[in-house]
């Protein structure tokens, strides 16, 4: 039996990703009425999303595993269960799981009214290796700040 908050959903558009993800629409608010998006993502080991940015900001909560986010131009941050990361809006940032660690987290997209994701460049193998390297800042769970 698995551990597993939620099911693991449909393979992420590899338009967007590297590797194998999957995602599950929790709460896609067609109807607009909380202007706001809920979705859980299933990242295998070594997989991420692209370079991006939400003009309406997103939440991430770390569910299971271990991954890695960072912000174009800073640092990379290690992910574990627990942490929450706030991330403003139109910041370009990635996150993905760990070379030897699968990652899932729950996504909070507020704002959808602002408009849909913007998707860039991919993280090359060098800059997530760079990334995921011993120069990421680790955090303990809880222990975000903007």
């Amino acid at each position: 039996m698995s551990d597993q908050l939620f099911p693991k959903g449909e393979p992420a558009a590899p338009d967007w990703f590297t590797g194998a993800a999957f995602v599950n629409m929790l709460f896609p608010d067609s109807s607009g009425l909380l202007d706001c998006q809920v979705y859980d993502v299933v990242f295998e080991p070594g997989a991420r999303n692209k370079w991006h940015s939400h003009p309406g900001g997103q939440i991430l909560l770390v569910t299971d595993g271990v991954g890695y986010y960072q912000e174009k131009g800073q640092p990379s941050k290690r992910l574990i269960k627990g942490d929450i990361v706030p991330i403003p809006p139109n910041v370009t940032h990635w996150h993905g799981a760990a070379p030897d660690n699968s990652f899932t987290h729950i996504g909070i997209s507020p704002n959808t009214s602002k408009g849909a994701a913007a998707w860039f460049d991919e993280v090359n193998d060098e800059q997530y290796s760079q990334a995921t390297g011993e120069a990421a800042i680790i955090l303990t769970a809880g222990n975000w700040q903007l």
